[in-house]
């Protein structure tokens, strides 16, 4: 089940998210057990695939599988195919790569150096370009991930050590990524030089844990230490000795914003604050900004419940849960027609006609993508007697394809790529649509606003700053234009 965006998702109209790693090192026991409970942790970060290996001093493990971590890796069975004591694992949902067994991670090579695994977060701007320069030279691909890539790279270094080859293949790479690194000398953690993608460091007694979300050092016990930095590479060896390398310069931090709003889970800590009360300050500001005369605040669950607290508190309005999740549905299934496909709607969801009824609603959730989903909760909210539906949304508008590691639609089909404010609006059905400002999700999250000149989140979705080289796009687009004919340019018929 899609923790954050449980309505049905038929149309593609949901980010998803991107993928969670977790890895532990001197574990005491078995670390394969401890990654999995960090991974369960972190399942919201994807649902499509866990993989876990295993190094016991001698000889690395690993199982992986489609699914969920829980019908992967609970049994005794399967925690003891991944003896040792160093560990790392991964949970997919596929952003680049596509799905399948092959492309589940960790990915594991033997190199020249010996056995290395690595978990990846994060999507690789420039993988095609690379890709194609590595498969020129001879290279073979086992897999469609752009993770591998990096794996390529590390073999074709020709520096001598581990680490150099590292630095080398990551000096190459351009986008975002957390990644987590096994060998047999022990465990490396790296964040790309702007922190888009996160990563956290935690103790468990002599034991070093890594994990895209500090929730997952809370469910294994683990202290919590402070945040990998942009651009930091940590080494841990099996002596507990820790070293820090800042092998890629400094540069002004840019964490992708939208953890705040959507995907780190509320009781994480991401950039030295709450995700929940980043959630209600947001919902505070919105209530600001687009105030509406009503009778109830109602949140779009679960992802739209704490911007909906603090906008009921902020606006004096009730708070009341006029949308009730099943606990009890998994994925959507095949429908036989139409209508009965459109009712897994109701499903997992269903409106609080006791409450609604008769009362002017305000509406909170965390984004608008293509507008489907949001249509259909607006049509439930009036089939149950609501008189007027306010829409609120706890993030600006999304009119830009995310190339970092999150799932996005193509430009096109975003709905705030295509419309302006009122015609999004009656797209959906709404009395008012209202999205935060970008000042407003920036005050919310700590900065008294957006810093045009070096703007301090990734926040290219919402307005179109890239922080880094996109040059696959590049490429693409100018293949494209290459195609095209130029505007105004007459083509004669064959004769």
């Amino acid at each position: 089940m899609n923790l954050h965006h449980p309505f049905d998702d038929e149309d593609g109209d949901s980010l998803h998210e991107e993928c969670g790693v977790f890895g532990a090192i001197n574990v005491t026991g078995e670390a394969a057990a401890t990654t999995a409970l960090g991974l369960h942790a972190l399942q919201h970060r994807g649902q499509e695939a866990a993989g876990i290996t295993s190094f016991d001093g001698s000889q690395f493990y690993t199982r992986r599988g489609l699914g969920h971590v829980a019908e992967n890796f609970s049994s005794a069975e399967s925690i003891a195919e991944l003896p040792g004591f160093m560990a790392a694992g991964h949970v997919r949902y596929s952003t680049t790569g596509g799905a399948g067994l092959r492309n589940v991670q960790p990915l594991y090579a033997d190199l020249s150096t010996g056995g290395f695994a690595i978990a990846h977060n994060g999507n690789m701007s420039n993988a095609g370009t690379l890709r194609e320069e590595l498969v020129g030279k001879g290279a073979i691909f086992q897999s469609t991930s752009d993770t591998e890539v990096i794996i390529h790279l590390v073999a074709t270094s020709r520096y001598p050590t581990m680490l150099d080859k590292l630095t080398d293949a990551l000096r190459l790479v351009e986008g975002a990524y957390a990644i987590i690194v096994m060998t047999p000398r022990g465990m490396a953690a790296c964040r790309d030089p702007l922190g888009i993608r996160p990563l956290q460091m935690g103790r468990m007694g002599d034991a070093v844990v890594f994990a895209s979300e500090t929730v997952a050092f809370d469910v294994v016990g683990a202290q919590f230490e402070r945040e990998v930095e942009p651009g930091e590479l940590i080494e841990v060896d099996f002596d507990g000795t820790i070293r820090t390398h800042r092998p890629f310069g400094n540069n002004p931090a840019r964490p992708c914003i939208f953890e705040h709003v959507y995907f780190s889970r509320p009781d994480s800590i991401f950039g030295g604050r709450s995700v929940y009360e980043a959630r209600k300050a947001i919902g505070t500001e919105l209530a600001n900004e687009a105030p509406c005369d009503a009778d109830l605040v109602v949140p779009v669950p679960d992802s739209g419940v704490p911007a909906a607290i603090g906008y009921a508190q902020q606006s004096g309005l009730p708070f009341e849960l006029g949308i009730i999740r099943s606990h009890y549905v998994g994925r959507t299934f095949i429908q036989p027609s139409d209508g009965a496909r459109h009712s897994g709607v109701r499903r997992k969801h269903n409106a609080n006609r006791g409450l609604v009824e008769g009362k002017r609603i305000v509406l909170i959730d965390d984004s608008i993508v293509r507008g489907t989903t949001s249509m259909k909760i607006v049509e439930m909210m009036r089939d149950a007697g609501a008189t007027e539906v306010h829409f609120r949304v706890a993030s600006p508008p999304t009119a830009h394809s995310c190339y970092y590691g999150v799932d996005t639609p193509e430009r096109s089909k975003l709905l705030a790529a295509r419309m302006e404010l009122e015609p999004m609006r009656e797209f959906i059905k709404a009395d008012s649509l209202a999205f935060i400002s970008i000042d407003g999700l920036y005050r919310a999250v700590g900065k008294e606003s957006r810093d045009k000149a070096c703007p301090q989140f990734c926040d290219a979705c919402f307005t179109g700053d890239y922080p880094t080289r996109l040059t696959d796009v590049s490429r693409r687009d100018a293949a494209s234009a290459q195609l095209s004919f130029p505007e105004n340019e007459t083509v004669d018929e064959p004769a």
